[in-house]
């Protein structure tokens, strides 16, 4: 897929390149993007000159995860966000997971969600996705508080779901249907609550 950039009010959101390397690995000396997101540690250029120039374009390119960096419309980075494909092509399943991390700097802006609810609608939009999930380590206040925000409806905790360093733990799980934002499905969703209503034999 031809990687495209979203434009917000205050953001741009554009695939990380080359000149982004330095601006990512500053970012992830941050001990809470350490303590939550599955970065290398201690993270040096190398990792970053691989997550920027190997992993996000390879991603764009194979169409199994498409990843934006955010940025201010000054130029500085905000974060990173990306959607990582759960289905086959040619399969009905649709569905995708977000991720994200920000910037220490730049946290209380509120600019992780804006650049969320702009990929959100491209996914919705242009991937065609019928269900967005959002997982993290139990106990990460700071992105649950992100995906309730963009609408996402919380589904529960999944045991030892995810691995961080070496340790398995458990996760928060939500998801986002294009109904939950008033948009339509292009499969039809019968929730459990409408099969209980439905007519029983006689």
């Amino acid at each position: 897929m031809e990687p495209p950039t979203l434009v917000t009010e205050r953001l741009m959101l554009r695939p990380l390149d080359e000149r982004d390397v330095e601006s990512v690995q500053a970012a992830c000396q941050d001990p809470e993007i350490v303590r939550w997101i599955p970065v290398p540690e201690p993270y040096g250029r190398e990792d970053a000159e691989q997550f920027v120039c190997g992993v996000s374009p390879a991603g764009w390119r194979d169409d199994t995860m498409y990843n934006f960096g955010v940025f201010t419309k000054s130029g500085g980075l905000v974060g990173s966000m990306g959607l990582v494909r759960l289905w086959q092509l040619g399969t009905p399943e649709r569905q995708a997971e977000l991720g994200f991390w920000t910037v220490k700097e730049q946290r209380g802006n509120g600019y992780t969600v804006e650049a969320g609810r702009a990929v959100i609608d491209w996914a919705f939009s242009e991937l065609k996705a019928e269900r967005l999930e959002w997982v993290a380590e139990a106990g990460n206040l700071a992105s649950r508080a992100v995906a309730r925000r963009l609408g996402f409806v919380m589904e529960g905790t999944q045991r030892a779901k995810i691995v961080q360093r070496g340790i398995r733990r458990d996760a928060w799980v939500a998801a986002l249907l294009p109904t939950d934002l008033g948009q339509q499905m292009e499969t039809p969703y019968l929730p459990a609550s409408g099969r209980s209503r439905a007519k029983r034999p006689a």
